[in-house]
């Protein structure tokens, strides 16, 4: 059996090493259109600060680890171009000039990530004009933002968040345009978008919202940006504009694509087409609690979505993927940003009669000095009394934690009164007796507990 694996990445890897390792006489191939595979997108905002000192640092294996130590075939700088599904070939074109080739294929798994959505805007082609998205550019990205001393960042969701807080820290002026009225507007509610809005003013990082771009301006390098409410000079232009499946390949190959625009797959990560698999930041997911097909393009789903491909690439139905309740972390300097579940605003778009509150606590208790202030937001289906959303923001690390345990609770679908009387660990260091969770839990039951 030939198994072969487009894209590199969280999923691609993933699926490569599943598949060889569930079935090691297989042959499995991995095509991957740079030179590095499984690498960590998310870790560009800390290479441009300078706490990554090089790109490399960025790969968990190098293509010559992957081959010796898992027994998969690494082709790098390899482009797939055409998928025939009928014959079961697939055609790679070597970049650089190098000529095209045709290999036989028993199976395949598409995992070719996301890119950069970019405007159809005049001046986007000019130098100092860049975008974030794969590590392989991220030397190009950094050497731009070294040589500007004024920065503006169109979009403010995680990509722009994080650059923000990589550039400022390098000590460049920092102006976030964003076309809706508050950042960050996928994770969190107005009301939570506020915290971080006050951080980012705090920090010294100017927003523009509800501000349209219309135009970046320069000659042959970038000198700004004009906006429906004027221009702005900048040095660099980052477009943090959000990212879109890259599904030009599975297109190509006949293989359909959900309401969400990404590959549509069962939950074996099956397509419309034998023997053709998807994982990654290229597929839909199905949302527990929306019930819904969505895309949230993330690392720890396309992980798993990888494994899942790979094993039932390699002996057939034997893992399915379950689905997610949208878990998602960020941070803008101490400030830490978590969500999961819906929002308050989109309750209803999906049938649910929501409630919400939101409690302002501290991560210890009152008399230990480490304590930091944190903001906990739950929503719940008042009928049912489900948890059905959570939001916590503060200045500790242990927000992650708080997300992580709101992540179980709703996706085991708890309700505020099984949340409350969860068994939630305490020392005065690291939570009040009354964790926070447990106090939101108690506000949002309206005096019931």
């Amino acid at each position: 059996m030939r198994i072969v694996v487009v894209g590199g990445g969280a999923a691609g890897a993933s699926a490569a090493s599943r598949a060889k390792k569930l079935n090691p006489n297989a042959e499995v191939i991995l095509i991957e259109k740079t030179k590095m595979i499984t690498h960590g997108p998310c870790g560009i905002p800390y290479l441009v600060e300078g706490l990554v000192k090089s790109k490399e640092d960025l790969i968990t294996y190098s293509p010559e680890e992957f081959e010796r130590d898992r027994g998969i075939k690494v082709r790098i700088n390899t482009q797939a171009i055409d998928i025939d599904s009928d014959k079961k070939t697939i055609t790679l074109a070597r970049l650089g000039g190098g000529s095209q080739e045709k290999i036989q294929w028993d199976k395949i798994i598409i995992a070719t990530g996301a890119i950069p959505q970019i405007p159809n805007i005049p001046g986007k082609e000019l130098k100092g004009v860049i975008t974030v998205r794969h590590p392989a550019e991220a030397d190009i990205l950094k050497e731009e933002i070294d040589k500007a001393n004024r920065v503006v960042i169109i979009g403010g969701g995680y990509i722009g968040i994080e650059m923000a807080e990589a550039i400022r820290t390098l000590g460049k002026e920092v102006i976030i345009i964003e076309k809706l009225d508050s950042l960050l507007s996928n994770a969190i509610d107005k009301d939570m978008s506020k915290i971080v809005e006050d951080e980012l003013a705090r920090r010294g990082v100017e927003v523009r919202k509800k501000t349209t771009l219309l135009e970046i301006v320069g000659k042959d390098r970038v000198q700004g940006v004009l906006t429906d409410g004027g221009e702005v000079k900048a040095d660099a232009v980052i477009i943090a504009t959000g990212i879109r499946p890259n599904r030009s390949l599975a297109e190509q190959a006949g293989v359909k694509l959900g309401k969400t625009g990404a590959i549509e797959t069962n939950e074996y990560m099956e397509t419309n087409v034998e023997g053709i698999y998807a994982a990654g930041d290229v597929a839909e997911k199905f949302h527990k609690v929306k019930k819904d097909k969505v895309w949230i393009p993330l690392a720890p789903s396309a992980n798993k979505e990888g494994q899942v491909a790979g094993a039932n690439a390699a002996r057939g139905r034997t893992i399915f993927f379950p689905g997610i309740v949208g878990t998602s972390i960020t941070k803008f300097y101490d400030l830490y940003i978590g969500s999961v579940g819906l929002l308050a605003k989109e309750a209803e778009l999906y049938g649910y009669k929501p409630i919400e509150k939101t409690i302002k606590a501290r991560t210890s208790a009152h008399y230990h000095p480490q304590g930091r202030t944190v903001y906990v937001k739950l929503i719940a289906d008042e009928p049912s009394r489900k948890i059905i959303g959570a939001q916590v923001l503060g200045y500790s690390e242990s927000v992650a934690g708080y997300i992580d345990v709101a992540s179980v609770v709703i996706d085991k679908g708890m309700t505020i009164e099984e949340l409350y009387f969860s068994d939630l660990g305490y020392m005065p260091a690291t939570a009040p007796v009354w964790h926070p969770l447990i106090v939101a839990a108690r506000v949002l039951s309206g005096g019931t507990l």
